[in-house]
């Protein structure tokens, strides 16, 4: 394929979500970036269009259209059962030269890490990864892109101004999806996987899932979270039993996991999950910005500390201040007689 001018800024518009696709399912996260999208293509006066690939998928389309999609792109095919990152890649090469987008979000997922670096190298042009606010600048519509850098110490705000269409991941649950409208409607286009497209380097022999137990957070509504003020793996004992009372999910900061108090699969943070909670609770966090980049998108943050002026106690909507295992077993008596 010959690849047209990426330069020429004037030939591309409109904001692209790659869909995320788990077993077959579309995923909340594409719901996300929708709503992110819908935001971009209004101060862009542009539509918002999803692309989704996989095999057996058509029927889950139309939901996108209530989450902010304008257009839908469906590459049904059984060739696409299973995610071969060679294959889609080169079927949105194409489907980028073919509709030439402005903008292409995917989520920073295992998925999406592995697609949407594929699709960048291959169309020349720029990507940012992990991203936690995306923005447009009003003077010349450069998609302002921002995310952590250096280990988390600054947030650093990055565009590719030069060539299109500009691309960006963006981590689950750090945007928030609008609220369904099941009667909007809109275009459904079919494309096809053409014999070029499924000339791949690797074969997959095998998928396999682990019997390891994981700790999915993402689907909290409640987390007691402790950091370094829990003192050790007994304070992870009181949180549990918080956590019992109350139906929520434990977890850490990267503090608590570094000192082997409790397991990587609990951290919470920029290397590890982004949550977004309907009530999360911190206990003893003092709050760097690598954890608030992972949780503060939840709907209400409680904050215990002994310091009233650590960063989680000042973003806070309530913030306690007092000893964590002096409060919490107070609150767990008072749970328990009601």
């Amino acid at each position: 394929m010959i690849i047209s001018d990426r330069t020429d800024k004037s030939k591309y518009s409109n904001v692209w979500v790659v869909a995320e696709l788990l077993s077959g399912k579309i995923q909340p996260v594409t719901h996300e970036l929708l709503g992110a999208a819908r935001s971009l293509a209004a101060m862009r006066s542009s539509q918002v269009w999803a692309v989704v690939m996989g095999s057996g998928i058509a029927e889950q389309t139309h939901s996108l259209f209530a989450f902010g999609a304008d257009k839908v792109i469906v590459v049904d095919d059984i060739r696409l059962s299973g995610f071969i990152d060679e294959i889609e890649a080169s079927i949105m090469v194409r489907l980028i030269e073919k509709y030439k987008p402005e903008i292409l979000i995917g989520a920073a997922t295992a998925r999406g890490r592995a697609l949407i670096p594929r699709i960048a190298v291959k169309t020349n042009c720029g990507l940012t990864a992990d991203c936690t606010e995306l923005g447009i600048d009003p003077e010349n519509g450069d998609l302002l892109q921002t995310r952590p850098a250096f280990g988390g110490n600054i947030m650093a705000t990055i565009r590719c101004s030069n060539h299109r269409p500009q691309m960006a991941t963006v981590r689950p649950r750090v945007m928030k999806a609008l609220e369904p409208d099941f009667s909007r409607s809109g275009e459904i286009i079919r494309e096809n996987v053409q014999d070029s497209d499924a000339l791949k380097i690797k074969r997959i022999v095998e998928i396999f899932h682990s019997d390891q137990a994981t700790v999915n957070l993402g689907d909290a509504q409640i987390i007691i979270a402790g950091g370094r003020g829990v003192k050790g793996p007994a304070g992870f004992e009181i949180l549990r039993k918080f956590a019992a009372e109350v139906g929520g999910a434990v977890g850490a900061s990267r503090a608590a996991v570094d000192a082997g108090w409790i397991p990587y699969s609990y951290q919470v943070g920029q290397t590890g999950q982004t949550v977004q909670t309907k009530v999360y609770i911190a206990c003893g966090i003092s709050g760097q910005i690598q954890h608030l980049v992972g949780m503060q998108s939840c709907e209400v943050i409680i904050a215990i500390d002994k310091n009233p002026d650590t960063p989680m106690m000042q973003i806070a909507d309530i913030a306690v201040v007092g000893d964590l295992f002096e409060v919490i077993p107070e609150i767990i008596t008072n749970l328990a007689s009601n």
